[in-house]
């Protein structure tokens, strides 16, 4: 379950990064909604798709299904901080049309499709992931949204690259079976 956690609130963080984006050009109540609807489908059908799809491999993959989830977490924590070292800061602008965020909800949680499939592959319940994950990632987004109104870019780089450091030690440790 701890793992659990700290995969939710790392694949959370990069929510966090895009939503304070997106807060930086002013909050409204009708943005929240969207952003927590947007946001929150996304986040809860990718990583169900993956772990469908890491649960229905675990049994052929056998004792390795711990290496390759491991890997997987490592590999998308490298991804994450590497993307957060190259986007220059923005300027602030508008950002909050349903289109922009559509996109920028899938582009969010196509790490949390491997990751999904990481957790797949080691039996976790898709009962309990799936919920906690959206739970997080959605209350990550809102936070996100009220503190980009207020701190600016700075906050929005180094979360990419927190979360990021995080999925990386998730993967060694589910790798290494401390988890």
């Amino acid at each position: 379950m701890f793992r659990l956690v700290l995969t939710a609130v790392s694949l959370g963080l990069s929510n966090f990064a895009a939503a304070i984006g997106i807060g930086l050009s002013g909050v409204d109540a009708n943005l929240r909604v969207r952003v927590a609807l947007v946001f929150g489908a996304f986040e809860a059908a990718m990583p169900l798709l993956g772990l469908g799809i890491g649960s229905y491999l675990a049994e052929p993959l056998g004792g390795s299904s711990r290496y390759i989830g491991g890997f997987l977490l490592i590999a998308t924590g490298v991804y994450t901080t590497m993307q957060a070292r190259r986007i220059p800061p923005r300027e602030p602008r508008r950002s909050d049309s349903l289109g922009l965020l559509l996109v920028t909800g899938a582009a969010l949680s196509i790490d949390n499709l491997v990751v999904g499939f990481a957790l797949g592959t080691t039996g976790v319940s898709l009962a309990v992931a799936v919920p906690l994950i959206t739970f997080v990632s959605v209350g990550l987004s809102l936070l996100g949204l009220e503190l980009g109104d207020k701190l600016g870019t700075l906050v929005e780089r180094r979360s990419g690259e927190v979360g990021g450091a995080v999925l990386m030690l998730v993967g060694v440790a589910v790798a290494s079976g401390l988890l």
